[in-house]
């Protein structure tokens, strides 16, 4: 029989304590402490110390902690384990009855201090089990009242767990912008816009230099994450999918869903166009095609909602489903025409100029992102560096350490002068109204003689889309401010 009582008994103190119970000051320290004093007592020897702090009581046997303890208790090196309360060793029933059986295998003991519990008696070894019966019972419990709280916390539009989406924090319990983030979010529906490839958008972040809010480098199922998510335009949407068994999930009722306004870091147009174009990428299971050949292929749309092409050898744009149509000649003289009525009202152009101060100011921003993350790097860097001379870390750790930060340094630095050079174009590009409408007029005048490719350029950048139906044709000018800068290119191509 085992001698529960004999004097230098070597034993380990087990510590488990949930991150809950320590927001509520149960410390590790204090459960340490307690088991310390009660095997010095019993004139036992402490010889190991396993701290679980923090780690929930649903399943620990696979914890690093747990499995040390178990190997030591295989080989002899302690003979029992010490811990303030059953439901400190763990809340899981079957794990309790495995550990007993474990104990009981090796010929080892557990004590539980609050319960009086010692496996060495059958006594004992009832009153754990029965004990264990109501752990999973308390654990069981407290999981209904979280999920609960959660919900309830949800429809009054309160943060679960404290995490904000990129390019936000929490502040006051409002959602505000993080404008180191929120940079790099807007440059993402930007370059998605321009290459239409989640996988794209991630290696031009990435080349820039920029990370995710761990320091980790972008891929396409990031990107796809803070592109569909709604917060970019105002509206942040959670708690709308649950966990089913180990790693599947399923979406929530919506009326279970959170909702909380927020600044938008986009317009709702923009998050509009980008999650249209992800969803059809996903319906057609298809990369996006080659540029178009025809001066308005993709931006022209029949009336009935269906994009119109140009068939082989055809003069003429066409619609597959209501076989509406209109030549190519046509449409093109129509639309000069349509540009320079745009052109000559002031109302359309001031808006643009907003448009192209805003664009300013926001590259401005990602300008001063960059920096601040270019000085946040070296600083990192030099830390590391002095940690090696201080002899704190060895060779290896140091390498480990420096290498990826000498690399980011690297892409971020590549990156800023362009990044300047965008800013810099954008303040001498600045333009007043007479200045576009005398460019205007150039454009106009020049436009027969331009080239194809020029005049697609323009077009892409004046032009948003063309709904061609009813004997009318209905122009959506696009609101980026490159339609300015546009005009302005004329200049430096030689149009003026």
């Amino acid at each position: 029989m085992k001698d529960n009582h004999a004097l230098n008994k070597p034993v380990g103190i087990w510590i488990r304590v949930s991150t809950e119970d320590q927001a509520k000051g149960d410390s590790p320290e204090h459960h340490e402490e307690r088991a310390r004093a009660y095997a010095k007592s019993r004139g036992w020897e402490v010889r190991e110390l396993y701290n679980l702090a923090g780690q929930s009581g649903k399943a620990v046997m696979q914890n690093p902690e747990a499995r040390r303890m178990m190997k030591d208790v295989e080989r002899g090196h302690i003979t029992g384990l010490v811990f303030s309360k059953l439901a400190r060793l763990s809340r899981n029933r079957r794990e309790l009855e495995d550990f007993s059986d474990f104990f009981n295998k090796h010929d080892a003991d557990l004590i539980s201090l609050s319960e009086a519990i010692d496996t060495s008696t059958a006594g004992g070894r009832m009153f754990f089990h029965l004990l264990g019966v109501f752990a999973q019972w308390e654990r069981e419990e407290i999981t209904e009242r979280v999920n609960a709280s959660v919900l309830t916390r949800a429809k009054l539009g309160k943060s679960i767990n404290g995490t904000s989406p990129y390019g936000y924090e929490w502040k006051d319990r409002k959602l505000v912008i993080k404008p180191e983030e929120a940079a790099i979010r807007r440059k993402a529906y930007e370059l998605f816009l321009k290459f239409r490839r989640k996988g794209q958008v991630a290696k031009e972040l990435n080349a820039a230099g920029y990370r995710t809010r761990k320091g980790n480098i972008w891929r396409d199922t990031s990107i796809e994450r803070i592109l569909n998510e709604s917060s970019a335009k105002g509206v942040y949407v959670f708690n709308t999918m649950r966990l089913i068994g180990t790693w599947r999930t399923e979406l929530k009722p919506e009326s279970e869903w959170g909702r909380v306004e927020c600044p938008p870091i986009v317009t709702e147009d923009l998050w509009n166009q980008v999650n249209e174009i992800i969803a059809a990428q996903l319906k057609a299971y298809k990369k996006p095609g080659k540029p178009p050949v025809h001066l308005f292929s993709g931006l022209a749309h029949c009336s009935c909602g269906h994009k119109m092409y140009v068939a082989a050898n055809s003069p003429k744009y066409f619609c597959r489903k209501c076989c509406n149509k209109i030549a190519i000649v046509d449409l093109e003289n129509v639309i000069l025409s349509e540009l320079k009525t745009f052109f000559g009202q002031p109302g359309r152009i001031a808006s643009h100029l907003q448009a192209a101060e805003k664009n300013l100011a926001e590259k401005s921003a990602l300008l001063a992102v960059h920096q601040r993350e270019i000085q946040k790097v070296r600083e990192e860097m030099h830390q590391t560096h002095q940690l090696y001379l201080n002899k704190q870390i060895s060779g290896d750790g140091f390498r480990d350490l420096y290498a990826p930060a000498e690399e980011q340094m690297k892409q971020l630095n590549s990156r800023l002068p362009k990044l300047e050079a965008e800013v810099d174009l954008l303040k001498i590009n600045k333009l007043s109204a007479d200045d576009v409408l005398n460019e205007s007029h150039s454009l106009h005048k020049r436009w027969p003689k331009m080239p194809p490719a020029e005049k697609r350029q323009n077009v892409e950048a004046l032009i948003e889309k063309i709904i061609i139906g009813n004997g009318e044709i209905d122009i959506t000018y696009s609101s980026l401010p490159t339609s300015i800068e546009q005009c302005k290119n004329q200049q430096r191509l030689g149009l003026g």
